[in-house]
């Protein structure tokens, strides 16, 4: 683990490098996530990079990314592991049709083995630690898994190991660099939060944002990217379903670069709201009117800005 970050500084660097503009708050929780070796939950509106922490972390540490998505009805068998039951179904009756007379424990031991288990992402994270190739364990949503299925996390993130009943306890030798994600749809349990350590990401300043953006959307033209983060920005004060995530800003961004526009104006804005709120009732709330007056303040901020 010998090249993971030695400072606050190296981990907002190395995410940087990765094109993750990270502030100081979230470079020092995960730079004590890795350094202590603690998983880390990350809780936070959707959009706003949670998910994408541990993809570039992944990629900048040269780490393999082990995703485990969750969702209602998600249990042990699909998360962690399971018993290839027709492989050893197919073990028995072999050994019956050659007679080999294999006593009922010299059996279980056969097909209660390694080869007849299927690795799901808890247990797979876990192996390649074994290796010596500490991966990146991503538990993303857990806030829409049943509140059940935390207990059986509590092992993992714990002591990093899963016990088996047939085979034993494995663990991990490098505890896997572990992030979770909540939307915070509901709560998530004590017990879990005990564990990790925790960081709220929340929407971006203007000033973050227009840094993210130049970095993720360098074609578009400097004013526009203005505009647009000044936009979402009002956007985000206004009571929507769905607010939109630096995710959309993005998105937004590379769409009207496409059309080659170099500022906003309303009949741009009302075609491509599609890419930047998800819910029809929100577009059709912005769409006109609204957005020409949300455009219409974000060009007289500039202009009086300019004038000051």
């Amino acid at each position: 683990m010998s090249d993971l970050p030695a400072s606050v500084t190296e981990t907002a660097a190395l995410l940087a490098r990765g094109g993750y503009i990270a502030g100081e708050a979230l470079a020092t929780s995960t730079f004590l996530a890795l350094k202590l070796k603690r998983p880390l939950l990350l809780e936070g509106e959707p959009g706003t990079g949670k998910t994408e922490l541990a993809k570039v972390l992944a990629e900048t540490l040269g780490r393999p990314l082990v995703r485990l998505q969750c969702y209602e009805g998600l249990d042990l068998a699909s998360a962690a592991y399971e018993w290839n039951y027709s492989r050893q179904l197919i073990h028995i009756r072999a050994a019956e049709a050659a007679g080999e007379g294999l006593s009922t424990s010299a059996l279980e031991r056969d097909i209660y083995s390694g080869d007849y288990l299927l690795k799901r992402p808890l247990l797979q994270a876990l192996e390649l630690s074994a290796e010596g190739r500490s991966p990146v364990l991503l538990i993303d949503e857990l806030d829409r898994a049943d509140e059940p299925f935390e207990a059986f996390l509590l092992e993992i993130l714990g002591d990093y190991q899963i016990t088996i009943p047939e085979l034993g306890v494995i663990a991990a030798k490098e505890p896997p660099i572990t992030i979770l994600t909540s939307n915070r749809t509901r709560e998530v349990h004590d017990a879990v939060r005990r564990r990790c350590f925790y960081h709220w990401i929340d929407f971006p300043t203007a000033g973050r944002e227009r840094e993210i953006l130049s970095l993720k959307v360098p074609e578009a033209a400097a004013e526009l990217t203005r505009q647009v983060v000044a936009f979402v920005q009002g956007l985000r004060r206004m009571d929507l379903y769905k607010t939109p995530g630096v995710a959309e800003s993005i998105n937004w961004a590379q769409a009207l670069a496409s059309l080659d526009c170099v500022a906003l104006d309303p009949a741009k804005v009302d075609s491509t709201l599609g890419t930047l709120l998800k819910y029809q009732d929100d577009i059709a709330r912005i769409q006109g009117s609204e957005a020409a007056r949300l455009i219409e303040e974000v060009k007289g901020k500039a202009r009086a800005d300019a004038a000051g």
